[in-house]
């Protein structure tokens, strides 16, 4: 099976950056036929913006532009979708976001029509979502963030495009407990990214 691991962070070196490694590691160490690719949005120069051919797309009067296609392709290769992003303001880094909003477009992540009204389209694929938080648990908790990302991201993203989170995790207290904690995290999903395949086999 193959994982596509989509990383929001500028900095190569990141804590983002080396999560996202762990989580390939893992998935080889837990079966060596898996294979995974890293997407470093950064360093690919993938530009969010969403501007007025996006919108063309989006009317289904224009098709989607050769990146977007490219995004397209692989999400469509992979087994499963792996998003590591840092939390900021308590949300996705604004690069992921509009990688989001391009890519998941009207004709592909989902069809909507009056007529014949929503048709959600990603239902084969397994979306991992790893928010990498320098907060803690208590803070999370006390305002609502966790329940408040989830309720953006998990449901109103990928449920309205038919994919199944998998699983949605934030590994807090990252600007104060030893990155080696935060690592280990990532290597465990790693190991367990399809663990589900037990499940039907």
């Amino acid at each position: 099976m193959h994982a596509l691991i989509v990383v929001a962070h500028p900095e190569p070196h990141s804590l983002s950056h080396s999560v996202a490694a762990r989580i390939g590691a893992g998935l080889v160490a837990a079966n060596p036929a898996d294979t995974f690719e890293i997407v470093d949005l950064a360093a690919q120069g993938f530009d969010p913006r969403f501007s007025a051919a996006d919108l063309q797309v989006h009317r289904t009067q224009a098709a989607p532009p050769a990146d977007v296609r490219d995004e397209q392709a692989r999400i469509d290769r992979a087994d499963a979708l792996v998003l590591v992003f840092p939390v900021y303001w308590w949300s996705m880094p604004a690069l992921l976001k509009g990688w989001i909003d391009r890519v998941f477009s009207n004709g592909w992540a989902f069809d909507f029509s009056l007529d014949a009204g929503l048709i959600k389209k990603l239902q084969r694929l397994r979306v991992h979502l790893v928010g990498i938080a320098g907060a803690d648990a208590g803070t999370y908790e006390r305002h609502g963030y966790e329940s408040a990302m989830k309720t953006q991201i998990d449901h109103g993203i990928f449920d309205y495009c038919g994919a199944r989170v998998a699983s949605s995790q934030l590994l807090l207290d990252s600007e104060t407990q030893e990155p080696a904690i935060t690592l280990r995290a990532g290597e465990q999903l790693g190991r367990t990214l399809f663990a589900h395949r037990l499940e039907t086999a």
